[in-house]
């Protein structure tokens, strides 16, 4: 299976912006091979709490059609990040598009302090059907119960998709690879640049092999995206948004 992992530079506040940057990516991975897409949390407004309800929406959202399209046609699975509809609350939530099949919401059931105010937990399952593909959302992949039943669920790949500051980057990347090691899964991680809640993205959007290892990595400072077949364990492609 080929993995890709997105770095984007989202415009705050402006989905429709986002959404076609996201498709220009999209489209780069489907040129390359590869079968399913993960983009950063709340990729699609920008990781911006204080927005979230006034631009939170469903799965069903029509301005997601594109991405419905470019599934079906291009054989990928996409997963972008949106502030999400819960009857009267909001979830961290990323939309997931599947080839010829019905939409999904996968929702961050474990939040920071900082996010309790803005909103509430999800509580869905963390693999993707049929796919041995686990999600993370952020700070997710700090709680040792997640990627514990990720593991216990079937996953063979886990996938953080966050929006890390530069004061955290470091320790998220040397999370992620213990999960890789302790738990012979391929991790990818989706960081975004730019500048989201006030201060600045670290970017460094990168895959870790089954014994833990960086096998690839984008900067701090492009959009882009990276691609790793999990069957040979190797790098296929790193490539910038030009």
């Amino acid at each position: 299976m080929k993995i890709c992992a997105a770095q984007t530079k989202p415009v705050k506040g402006d989905i429709q912006r986002n959404i076609d940057n996201h498709i220009k990516l999209i489209e780069l991975a489907v040129s390359s091979g590869a079968d399913t897409i993960i983009f950063p949390e709340l990729s699609l407004t920008g990781y911006e709490p204080e927005l979230s309800a006034e631009l939170a929406t469903t799965q069903d959202d029509s301005r997601f059609d594109e991405f419905q399209k470019i599934s079906d046609t291009g054989q990928i699975t996409i997963g972008v990040g949106v502030p999400a509809k819960n009857n009267e609350h909001i979830c961290i939530g990323m939309v997931i598009f599947q080839p010829h099949r019905e939409r999904q919401m996968y929702s961050k059931k474990y939040l920071h302090p900082d996010e309790e105010e803005f909103f509430i937990s999800g509580q869905n399952t963390a693999v993707l059907a049929g796919a041995g593909i686990a999600l993370a959302i952020c700070y997710e992949l700090s709680v040792p119960e997640h990627a514990e039943n990720a593991f216990k669920n079937g996953a063979v790949i886990y996938i953080a998709s966050v929006a890390k500051f530069a004061n955290g980057i470091e320790k998220a990347v040397n999370r992620l690879s213990e999960i890789a090691n302790k738990y012979s899964m391929t991790v990818l991680m989706s960081n975004c640049i730019g500048k989201c809640d006030g201060h600045e993205c670290a970017g460094k959007t990168s895959v870790w092999n089954k014994k833990g290892v960086l096998a690839g990595q984008l900067d701090d400072a492009n959009e882009g995206i990276i691609i790793f077949d999990t069957d040979t364990q190797k790098l296929i492609e790193k490539m910038i948004l030009k």
